[in-house]
């Protein structure tokens, strides 16, 4: 029987009723035309699935919180993907794919040869619609924690901030010739830099090899931005994380 997940961006508790969101709501209530008492999970990005009923479908469709339980559906392998901004629905099925994979959190950059270029109101919009794909792709997924995905933010200011931790940092070059299988990941995990539509440019690359990243290579072929990332998070999830 499907499972219906909802996120709820607030704290659930056991015992509590709650109003869903409005988009939520419509869902439940007219396209799946679920009746009162229908069981739900409601999540909110803490790690645990809260089970509940609900109690009407009126347009405010409430619903009570019955029990919680524990999710297990995070990898072990912490990764962040450092995704060079692609185009409009590229950049959605990235952000969307990248969460079912099991990525922790997603930085969206803006490189030498970037082609997307967003002002500040554009940004903010972003960044609310990609949060919003997030979670939809969580409730998808079966995932209870909501990786982070952060402003866009140019790739030299990124990799500014980056702390000595230990986390293994991946560029994905076609001419590397090191690849997944090689790779030995701590506890910190890893990050993986992803270039746009044109590849990472020479002072992208020369930024990042005096950041500490090391060439990736995933094969033989040349890769599109959308495709690349996607297939570097499987193969490590297969070979280190879920696998």
């Amino acid at each position: 029987m499907r499972t219906i997940r909802i996120h709820v961006a607030s704290p659930l508790a056991v015992g509590t009723e709650l109003v869903l969101p409005v988009q939520a709501a419509e869902h439940v209530v007219r396209v799946l035309r679920l009746p009162v008492g229908a069981a739900l999970t409601l999540f909110n990005g803490d790690g645990c699935d809260y089970q509940a009923t609900l109690l009407g479908t009126g347009k405010a469709a409430a619903v009570r919180v019955d029990g919680v339980t524990t999710a297990h559906t995070e990898s072990p392998l912490a990764l962040t993907l450092g995704q060079a901004l692609a185009r409009g629905e590229k950049m959605d099925l990235i952000v969307q794919k990248a969460t079912e994979l099991g990525v922790a959190r997603i930085v969206p950059l803006l490189t030498e040869r970037s082609e997307v270029k967003l002002d500040a109101a554009r940004a903010e919009k972003r960044l609310a619609h990609w949060r919003a794909v997030v979670a939809s792709a969580c409730e998808q997924s079966g995932r209870a924690r909501l990786p982070e995905i952060v402003p866009a933010l140019p790739l030299a200011a990124w990799l500014d901030t980056l702390a000595g931790d230990g986390a293994l940092r991946l560029a994905l070059l076609p001419a590397a010739s090191r690849s997944s299988r090689e790779l030995r990941f701590t506890a910190a995990g890893g990050l993986l830099v992803v270039g746009p539509e044109g590849g990472l440019g020479e002072r992208d690359i020369g930024a990042l090899t005096a950041a500490g990243f090391d060439g990736l290579r995933l094969g033989p072929r040349i890769l599109r931005t959308e495709t690349a990332g996607l297939a570097a998070l499987a193969a490590l999830q297969a070979l280190h994380g879920d696998g």
